[in-house]
């Protein structure tokens, strides 16, 4: 009966919705890492993308517009992520960690403050009934899928890609042969900031019809993991997500069936994760100036 349960078409398509907010945010952290940034915020801007779009969607009573907020300030957080790291020079991991924790307690005191309560937003008045396809959450499943595509065609096949590439992996090189570094970078932090809000907007207006307290659970952290154990690349990275959407589905449908913690379960993603950094399955090499500031001035 478990083995039935397993296979069935219920868990794919599950595996499928827990995966697509992680492969938004994912090929966000893609963008900005491809340009040499490491975007370790991706959980805060998830979690401010999910809250933006629920209380834009509760002003205007458009889940369409709730999105729109919800790109336009994942977009000026990722530019924040992007001040920091690229004007200013601050330690990316340590910028991002406090962008997180910035999220977390911004979004947690502006509840009651909007709303009266503490913890979650009302319901929202409106959800994403499917009326037609592209009024409907499935528009921002199918779309997860075409941005892989569109990604790896960018990356690979354009020549603005190969200047993002370029200034990831040796960036006094491309400077030399007149890519601007610095908005290059800027650009790819500010696209990661907004995809990563998409997938944060996802949860809130698409599946939950509410933002709540930590809504999105570590899956930023999650999406980061994937990129890693898709080793840098779009179809790398999409397989990963799907894979750490099929464990976080299994341990639900496990629990309580086998004798073994759910918690386990969870662990997989960051197991796998520590494993492909140690070069055990393949060998996982980041972009060569990921997370080195650009000096033109050093040799």
């Amino acid at each position: 009966m478990i083995l039935l349960e397993l296979i069935s078409w219920s868990l794919i398509t599950v595996t499928i919705t827990k995966a697509i907010p992680m492969i938004y945010a994912a090929l966000g952290g893609l963008f900005s890492e491809r340009s040499g940034v490491v975007n370790i915020c991706l959980e805060g801007i998830m979690l401010t993308g999910a809250f933006s779009a629920v209380v834009f969607t509760h002003i205007t009573g458009s889940l369409w517009i709730g999105l729109l907020g919800a790109v336009i300030i994942g977009s000026l957080m990722g530019l924040l992520h992007g001040v920091l790291s690229i004007k200013f020079k601050v330690n990316q991991i340590v910028g991002g960690t406090a962008i997180n924790i910035f999220a977390a307690g911004a979004t947690e005191y502006l509840i009651p403050v909007i709303y009266g309560k503490p913890g979650a937003t009302p319901p929202l008045a409106v959800t994403f009934e499917r009326q037609s396809f592209f009024l409907s959450k499935y528009f921002l499943i199918y779309m997860a899928f075409v941005l892989v595509g569109l990604t790896h065609l960018f990356l690979y096949r354009t020549s603005y890609g190969l200047r993002v590439r370029a200034v990831g992996e040796h960036p006094k090189a491309a400077d030399t042969v007149g890519v601007n570094v610095y908005l290059t970078r800027y650009l790819c932090v500010i696209m990661s900031g907004a995809l990563a809000a998409i997938g944060g907007a996802y949860l809130s207006i698409g599946e939950s019809g509410l933002f709540s307290k930590g809504m999105t659970a570590n899956r930023g952290f999650i999406a980061l993991a994937a990129l890693i154990f898709g080793k840098w690349t779009p179809w790398g990275t999409l397989g990963a997500c799907l894979f750490f959407g099929f464990c976080d589905n299994l341990q639900s449908t496990l629990q309580g069936k086998v004798p073994v913690p759910s918690e386990f379960m969870l662990m997989i993603p960051y197991v796998l994760t520590i494993i492909a950094i140690a070069g055990v399955i393949g060998k996982s090499r980041p972009p060569a100036a990921s997370g080195v500031p650009y000096d033109p001035g050093e040799r």
